[in-house]
C-alpha cells in the first residue's frame, strides 16, 4: 500500500492493490482467491484537488481506445494530429444525458489497463462504437495481456456514478453478470478476431495463432474461463475527497476504509447472483476504485476539450 503507479509521468498513489481475501474483514470474503481491489487516489495541489492532472491522463491515453490500431500506427508521432482524430470519434456532448461520463471511465479504464497491467487494447471500444454500432455493446474494454507465451482475457466494465451506494452497486452486478453469459462472451471472443487490430499488435505469430485458436467460436467457452478478468473500474464522486484540502494520512485512512467496505458490498452482491454463471469460481475480479471531488466539473471540463479538438478538424 501506499505505492504510486507512474502513469505517462503522472503518478496515481495506489492506497491498496491486493487480494480481496487478504484486506477484507468480512468472513465469507476471505477463502475467495480470484477477487481483488485496487484503490487509487489523485493528490492536492494549493488546497485544491488537481483536476488538471486527472484531464491530462484521460488525453495522454486517449488514442488507445478512441483511434484503431491502423489509425494510431499512422498518427506515430503526431501527437495533435493524435487528438483532433480521437476526438472525432467521441459521442460525449453537453447533452448527453444516459452516457454522460461514460467515456471518460473508459479511457480511464484503457490508461490503468496499459500501465498497471501490461495490458494491449486488441478493440478499441470508443473507436468501434463510433463506427460500427453492432461493437458497440459488450464489454467497455477488451484488452489482452501477454505473459510468456500465453495470455489473458480482460473485458472490463468502466462506470463514472455520482455515488457507490449500495444501490447503485446492485446495477453494476447485473450489468457485470449479463456481460459473462456464454453468448455475450462469445461475441466479444468474434469481435476480437475479427477485427484488423490483433494483427497489429506485437504478439509473436505462434502466440498470435494460438490466441485465435483458443478464441474460435466453435471452442467450448468452458477452456477460456480460467484466462478471463474482470476489472471494474467505479470512478465516483466521493466527500471524502470533496472535504479534503491535502493528500493528508487522515485522508488517506478514511478512502482506505470506504473503499474497503464498498469493495465487501460489491462482492458479497455479485456472490449472490453467481448462480446462474458456469465456472464462476474460475473467473477473476478486479474492482477498482478512484474517487473524485465532483463529478459535474469533471465531465464539464472533458466536454469542453473535445469540442475544442472536434472543431480543429
Amino acid at each position: 500500500m501506499g505505492e504510486s503507479i507512474f502513469m505517462s509521468g503522472l503518478a496515481f498513489e495506489v492506497l491498496i492493490d491486493d487480494s480481496l481475501s487478504s484486506v477484507t474483514s468480512t468472513a465469507q470474503l476471505t477463502e475467495i482467491v480470484n477477487n481483488s481491489i485496487i484503490s487509487l487516489i489523485n493528490d492536492f495541489e494549493d488546497a485544491e484537488w488537481r483536476y488538471p492532472k486527472f484531464q491530462n491522463y484521460l488525453w495522454d491515453n486517449i488514442a488507445q481506445t478512441a483511434l484503431s490500431e491502423k489509425e494510431r500506427s499512422s498518427l506515430v508521432d503526431q501527437s495533435h494530429s493524435s487528438l483532433i482524430a480521437a476526438a472525432q470519434n467521441l459521442r460525449l456532448t453537453d447533452n448527453d444525458e444516459i452516457g454522460q461520463g461514460s467515456e471518460i471511465a473508459e479511457v480511464f479504464l484503457y490508461g490503468l489497463m496499459r500501465h498497471r497491467f501490461g495490458a494491449l487494447p486488441v478493440v478499441p471500444k470508443i473507436f468501434y462504437k463510433q463506427n460500427v454500432q453492432d461493437n458497440a455493446k459488450g464489454a467497455d474494454s477488451v484488452h489482452i495481456v501477454i505473459d510468456g507465451d500465453d495470455f489473458t482475457l480482460w473485458f472490463g466494465e468502466a462506470k463514472f456514478y455520482n455515488s457507490i451506494a449500495d444501490a447503485r452497486l446492485d446495477s453494476v452486478v447485473t450489468s457485470v453478470m449479463n456481460s459473462l453469459s456464454t453468448n455475450k462472451l462469445k461475441k466479444e471472443n468474434a469481435i476480437i478476431t475479427s477485427v484488423s487490430d490483433l494483427d497489429g499488435l506485437p504478439i509473436a505469430p505462434d502466440l498470435r495463432a494460438k490466441i485465435k485458436a483458443a478464441l474460435d467460436n466453435r471452442e467450448s467457452i468452458d477452456n477460456l474461463k480460467a484466462k478471463i478478468h474482470i476489472p471494474i473500474l467505479l470512478l465516483h464522486e466521493c466527500s471524502i475527497t470533496s472535504g479534503a484540502k491535502d493528500l493528508s494520512e487522515a485522508y488517506k485512512a478514511e478512502i482506505i476504509k470506504f473503499h474497503k467496505s464498498r469493495a465487501d458490498a460489491y462482492f458479497l452482491k455479485q456472490i449472490a447472483k453467481s448462480g446462474s454463471v458456469h465456472k464462476y469460481d474460475d473467473l477473476n475480479f478486479h474492482i477498482i476504485l478512484f474517487p473524485v471531488p465532483s463529478k459535474k466539473k469533471i465531465v464539464s471540463a472533458f466536454v469542453q476539450a473535445v469540442a475544442f479538438y472536434k472543431g480543429q478538424s
